[in-house]
């Protein structure tokens, strides 16, 4: 079983959001890690939209990528720009490094909460498909 790290800045919604689909899209074939190098707490946006897709997160935590050095990575996956120019050293012997930038739905500054909504879907939906490309290439 293959050991993946995805990361960005603070753990809180394009981290999880793909943490949540790689558990779904990669069942039985690889453990999913999700951390930041801040922690910012679980995005309700988040949450909400992954239920509206069948998928749960609410039982996910916002972690430090400090907790997860001793784990040998195959992969480590960042999902903005922020934590690829920042992250730490992650002393994973061979772990593959992918970069992908999505864009942060939290840092829009939208007051209706429906088109707000539909930026996060977005968001999601940009990630989805990212989980199944990446399962395509690599398992």
């Amino acid at each position: 079983m293959k050991n993946i790290l995805v990361l960005c800045t603070g753990n809180s919604c394009r981290s999880q959001i793909a943490h949540g689909y790689l558990d779904k899209i990669l069942i039985n074939k690889a453990k999913i890690y999700s951390a930041g190098i801040e922690t910012h707490g679980l995005n309700t946006y988040a949450v909400k939209i992954m239920k509206m897709d069948g998928v749960n997160i609410d039982h996910h935590t916002s972690n430090l990528v400090d907790e997860y050095l001793e784990i040998d990575f195959d992969f480590i996956i960042t999902v903005c720009d922020h934590a690829n120019e920042t992250c730490p050293y992650i002393p994973s012997k061979n772990a593959i490094r992918i970069h992908q930038n999505f864009e942060d739905p939290s840092k829009l500054n939208i007051l209706q909460e429906d088109e707000k909504i539909q930026k996060y879907i977005h968001c999601r939906d940009k990630i989805k498909d990212y989980c199944k490309t990446f399962k395509l290439k690599y398992f």
